[in-house]
């Protein structure tokens, strides 16, 4: 099996505070080529940077989730922008709108999200975003900024109708876990239907893991399992899915030399 490209993994969480390092040393024996980390709030991203500067295989996005978006402050875009001198990092995320939990009021999600799509148009960066219960606000912003701002829709879960509008924008797709969940109709539909160029894989580490593990801590090597069943659906060979979306993950991140 090619070397999987895992493009969203909180390796950062506290979930790996105890064996951190052996998940990370024990990438390539999994095959797991790269990994991207991506920041939930400023803390993490900076941890992100932090694992993404020790680790050659390891990369960083940097950003707020909207779960933390009330806690944003003007000053906190200055220390994104310092930490986007890191080579390492490669993208402006988790960014976007959540408006299943609402943790933070809607209009400062909707504030803080734009002011973060102003920034990766400022560093040429593509997002990581987050949209959950809020498809049409996620699209809405999104569309401003059509033709300056590109980047992955994170953990997509909605209907082909949608991911192909995100797609018109020049978003990739990016599955995780629920499309191996024995129920997931509405997942497994659309992942069939994605075009294999924009679409990436991803485990949303430690979250969300796949079948036959559903329930416990996910991480970055059960990725192939997202990629087996994606194969199955496209009835295409797994080698050659895993061969793409890495590729795709490279172009849209920008990664040279991979």
């Amino acid at each position: 099996m090619k070397r999987l490209f895992d493009s969203y993994a909180h390796l950062d969480d506290e979930a790996f505070d105890y064996d951190r390092e052996k998940v990370i040393e024990n990438l390539k024996e999994n095959n797991i080529g790269w990994v991207l980390n991506p920041g939930a709030d400023m803390l993490s991203s900076k941890r992100a940077v932090k694992l993404a500067s020790e680790f050659e295989n390891i990369y960083a996005a940097i950003g707020i989730h909207p779960h933390d978006a009330e806690n944003f402050k003007e000053e906190d875009i200055l220390e994104l922008k310092e930490l986007s001198k890191n080579k390492k990092v490669v993208a402006i995320g988790e960014i976007g709108l959540d408006y299943h939990y609402d943790n933070s009021p809607r209009d400062i999600q909707r504030k803080v999200f734009k002011r973060q799509m102003d920034l990766a148009y400022e560093l040429n960066l593509p997002v990581a975003i987050h949209s959950r219960d809020a498809i049409g606000e996620t699209f809405e912003i999104l569309n401003e900024y059509k033709g300056n701002v590109k980047g992955i829709i994170h953990c997509y879960t909605g209907a082909i109708e949608m991911a192909k509008r995100y797609i018109d924008l020049g978003y990739y797709i990016s599955i995780a876990g629920p499309v191996t969940f024995k129920n997931a109709r509405v997942v497994k539909e659309m992942a069939k239907e994605v075009p294999v160029d924009r679409l990436l894989i991803e485990t949303d580490s430690p979250y969300m893991a796949p079948t036959p593990f559903r329930g416990k801590r996910n991480e970055p090597k059960y990725v192939r399992y997202v990629a087996e069943e994606i194969a199955a659906l496209k009835e295409m060979d797994v080698d050659d899915l895993i061969a793409i979306t890495r590729q795709n993950t490279v172009d849209i991140l920008n990664i040279e030399g991979k």
